[in-house]
């Protein structure tokens, strides 16, 4: 088992006997709550707000899963709570660097052990607590060694795989920690369904952000089909080519939206206020995005806080009835994973 720095695990570890063991766990993981609330604080405001609807042990498990997810992403991206930092003079670590710090962090708190940094120990705190697996973790860590291999959907399930990887598999690690077992597939389905949904949503936003960066989630096919050359998806002229396409992937992310509400349902009151209420804001964005057609890259799309606070009362209007009946997705969260495990 590969081992982390001493100096970095020093970090949280004590003199043996200043306190009681259990005195010591409480404390500490009195810690790692407060930073993971400092995290996402500082990471998603719209996920932030959306947790306060959680009860405290929910809330904390959720900060505690999301420190572990920001973690994760900001080494791979090089990044602090998703903003480029300083300029450093040694330069960036080539990516399979970034992956294997990643990999070694979250196997040493698989195996319970003290990485030293808070967000990792975090996922050790957590999977003590509720029964996440392996499983679920591995498929989370497949999405950044994608992103390693400077990976590229060609296709539309391609891009529903990385959306999968990245984001829908973060849906089932959350609905695990909100108490749904391990073998209740239907509405692990659902969660993932809420993920993609998200992630769709994300990618439509962010085309000229991922740009900038060299990358590019919509599908190769589908800018073949528009006549938009690799990468140039954001030159000038080829804005108005690019509108039918978010318009494409906004409607895909409204039936796996449509799909997750119903899953919704299966939850506790609390829970599933929260859920439809972040269902309700990220859906905002792709909406707020399809809307402003070719300007929606002319500023970031935000949703303010008046209309987060109105999306949010709806929602608790919207968890006291039954959803409405919607249609499941085509590609399902089963067979996503099939077809993952198939190209690994």
């Amino acid at each position: 088992m590969a081992q982390a720095p001493a100096s970095a695990r020093a970090e949280l570890v004590e003199a043996p006997g200043t306190r009681p063991p259990a005195m010591s766990a409480i404390a500490d993981r009195d810690a790692l709550v407060a930073q993971a609330r400092e995290s996402i604080t500082r990471g998603s405001k719209s996920f932030a707000a959306a947790s306060r609807l959680f009860d405290r042990t929910t809330r904390e498990r959720v900060w505690l899963l999301y420190a572990w997810c920001r973690a994760c992403d900001d080494i791979a991206d090089e990044q602090d709570h998703g903003h480029a930092p300083a300029p450093q003079a040694l330069g960036r670590r080539p990516p399979e660097d970034r992956l294997a710090t990643i990999r070694t962090l979250t196997e040493l708190a698989i195996a319970g052990e003290a990485t030293g940094v808070a967000a990792f120990d975090a996922l050790g705190q957590l999977m003590r607590e509720v029964p996440l697996t392996r499983a679920m973790v591995e498929d989370v860590l497949a999405g950044f060694a994608l992103d390693a291999a400077e990976w590229r959907p060609r296709t539309e399930a391609d891009m529903l795989r990385y959306c999968y990887h990245v984001a829908g598999a973060v849906g089932v690690m959350m609905a695990a920690v909100m108490g749904v077992a391990p073998d209740d597939q239907e509405t692990l389905d659902r969660a993932c369904d809420l993920g993609i949904a998200f992630q769709l949503c994300n990618i439509v936003r962010d085309v000229w952000e991922d740009d900038a960066n060299g990358r590019c989630y919509l599908p190769v096919e589908w800018l073949a089909e528009a006549d938009i050359p690799p990468g140039e998806v954001t030159k000038p002229h080829y804005r108005q080519a690019l509108v039918p396409l978010v318009a494409r992937a906004c409607a895909m992310a409204r039936v796996y939206e449509g799909a997750a509400r119903l899953g919704a349902a299966r939850l506790a009151f609390r829970q599933r206020w929260a859920v439809l209420s972040a269902a309700g804001i990220y859906g905002a964005i792709g909406r707020e995005v399809e809307r402003r057609g070719a300007h929606a890259w002319d500023h970031r799309v935000r949703i303010g806080q008046r209309r987060k606070l109105a999306i949010v009362a709806g929602a608790f209007g919207q968890a006291l009835k039954q959803p409405q009946p919607a249609p499941l997705p085509a590609i399902s969260r089963r067979e996503l994973a099939r077809l993952a495990a198939g190209r690994r």
